[in-house]
C-alpha cells in the first residue's frame, strides 16, 4: 500500500518504443499470448516476458481485467452523482471513502474540486434500483449534505485504455 503521498508524486517510469508498444497491445487485448504479443512488437518471446513482469512489478500494470456488457447483465442505468459533505476534515473524508468502497454500484468515484466534493459513477438496473441506493446506501453516510445525480441517456465513448505516445 502507497502513502497519501507516495500515490500523489509517483516516480514516471522511464518506457523504451518496445514498452510503449508492448503496454498498447497488452491495453487493447490482456489475454493475448506472449508469443504473439513479442511478435507484435518484434521481440522474442523472453525478453518481452521479462519486460511484461517488470511491469507488473513495478506496479505500471495494475491488474488485468475483463470488460462486461452491462446491459446484457440487466444493468441498463449509468448515473453520474455529485456529493458534498457537511465538511472536508480528514475524518469526514475518511468516513465518506469507507463507506463507498462497500458500495458495488459505485464503478468509480473521485475526491473532486469545485461545487463537490465528490463525483461517482454509479451502475444499476433501474430507477428504483438507484432511488434505493440513494436513500439507503448514501444518504446514510456521516456528514452527506448533497446529491446531485445526472442519468446518462447514451454512451458516446467509453475507453479503458490510457493514451500512449509512440
Amino acid at each position: 500500500m502507497h502513502t497519501a503521498k507516495e500515490r500523489y508524486f509517483m516516480p514516471k517510469i522511464e518506457l523504451d518504443r518496445i514498452d510503449m508498444n508492448i503496454l498498447k497491445e497488452l491495453q487493447t487485448d490482456a489475454s493475448i499470448t506472449n508469443a504473439d504479443l513479442a511478435k507484435r512488437v518484434g521481440l522474442s518471446p523472453s525478453p518481452c516476458l521479462t519486460r511484461v513482469r517488470a511491469f507488473r512489478e513495478s506496479g505500471l500494470i495494475k491488474r488485468q481485467v475483463c470488460l462486461l456488457e452491462p446491459k446484457l447483465l440487466g444493468l441498463n442505468l449509468s448515473v453520474f452523482i455529485q456529493v458534498s459533505l457537511d465538511n472536508q476534515s480528514e475524518g469526514m473524508l475518511e468516513i465518506f471513502q469507507t463507506a463507498i468502497n462497500t458500495c458495488k454500484e459505485v464503478l468509480e468515484c473521485y475526491l473532486m474540486t469545485g461545487d463537490s466534493d465528490y463525483f461517482l459513477r454509479v451502475i444499476v438496473a433501474d430507477i428504483d434500483e438507484l432511488r434505493d441506493f440513494i436513500l439507503n446506501r448514501l444518504t446514510t453516510i456521516k456528514g452527506v449534505s448533497n446529491i446531485r445525480s445526472s442519468i446518462a441517456l447514451k454512451q458516446i465513448k467509453y475507453e479503458t485504455a490510457i493514451p500512449i505516445k509512440l
